[in-house]
């Protein structure tokens, strides 16, 4: 049997991953399955890649670290704020306990990452780290000392659903939260893509009009200045806030240098000094942050 072996789970929309990770923060087993939408279903797979996972490496694990969209409740236990809406009102920490039999600690998807990059990734050595994803959605976390803050709601980091920073008459949007102007709705790449096709009229993806602000299409490139200039009001206001040492962004928008590169140039006309040191980095472990900050959710078991 080998020993000091982590599990993490990353349960994301449309994909449900198990990885085990060493004590140095080596990937020892990996895999992932289909998200069955249904949420016993979705139990059941759960349990079926934690016992392949133990299979493939001989090894008990008797505890679970788990990285799901939204969150638990601190009063109920309920999930909530899931876009996974199928996780809703479910008590899934509670059920994943009884099915497998071990103790469980879920974390937003965002902290996770956040954690996995505070403890052996971009932001390793910082006492404080933001960490953000800007992909289909928008989240982020916050890491301090090498802890994850959760805060007394369960609510740290919820970056996304802040209205975005000093607003200008034409941003108005509504939210799939209920809320109007999250930055959301702006700086993920459904928020690019909506306000290009707002703006032109042309309904392209994120994907795509990259690919056009690339080519030389100026209204591409437009619509990525907008979107830079958005993002670094919402960094602005993380820094003026908590002022962390680094910002770590992860996400499929990550790895677009156009927007990425820029991110710090369009911060800094918006903070509240005279300096401004704190370091802007792309994520080491890009889309495998998730499950490696589940596997890092029990603290006995962090990386030296």
């Amino acid at each position: 049997m080998r020993e000091n072996l982590r599990i993490g789970i990353d349960l994301g929309g449309t994909k449900i991953e198990a990885a085990v990770l060493d004590g140095e923060g080596r990937f020892v087993d990996r895999r992932r399955v289909p998200n069955p939408r249904d949420y016993g279903a979705m139990l059941e797979a759960i349990a079926g890649l934690v016992d392949a996972a133990e299979a493939a490496t001989d090894h008990s694990f008797d505890r679970l670290g788990i990285g799901i969209p939204g969150s638990p409740s601190p009063a109920t236990g309920l999930i909530r704020n899931a876009n996974s809406t199928w996780m809703n009102g479910h008590a899934l920490g509670r059920d994943l306990e009884h099915r497998l039999g071990r103790p469980v600690r879920m974390a937003n998807d965002a902290n996770c990452m956040a954690l996995s990059e505070a403890t052996d990734g971009a932001g390793r050595g910082a006492r404080s780290v933001f960490g953000v994803i800007i992909g289909t959605g928008c989240g982020g976390g916050l890491v301090l000392d090498g802890k994850l803050i959760e805060g007394q709601n369960g609510l740290a980091g919820e970056w996304g659903h802040i209205p975005l920073p000093a607003a200008r008459p034409d941003e108005d949007s509504t939210c799939w939260c209920g809320r109007r102007n999250c930055l959301e709705t702006w700086i993920s790449g459904s928020g690019l893509a909506r306000d290009h096709a707002a703006v032109t009229g042309q309904s392209l993806s994120a994907h795509d009009l990259i690919a056009a602000a690339r080519a030389g299409d100026a209204d591409a490139k437009a619509s990525l200045d907008r979107h830079r200039d958005r993002l670094g009001r919402g960094l602005a206001m993380v820094i003026n806030l908590i002022d962390p040492e680094v910002i770590v962004i992860a996400g499929g928008l990550s790895n677009v240098p156009e927007i990425v590169d820029g991110a710090l140039e369009a911060l800094r006309p918006h903070i509240f000094s005279d300096v401004v040191t704190t370091q802007v980095r792309r994520a080491d472990h890009g889309d495998s942050s998730g499950v490696r900050g589940a596997a890092w959710l029990w603290p006995d078991q962090m990386a030296g």
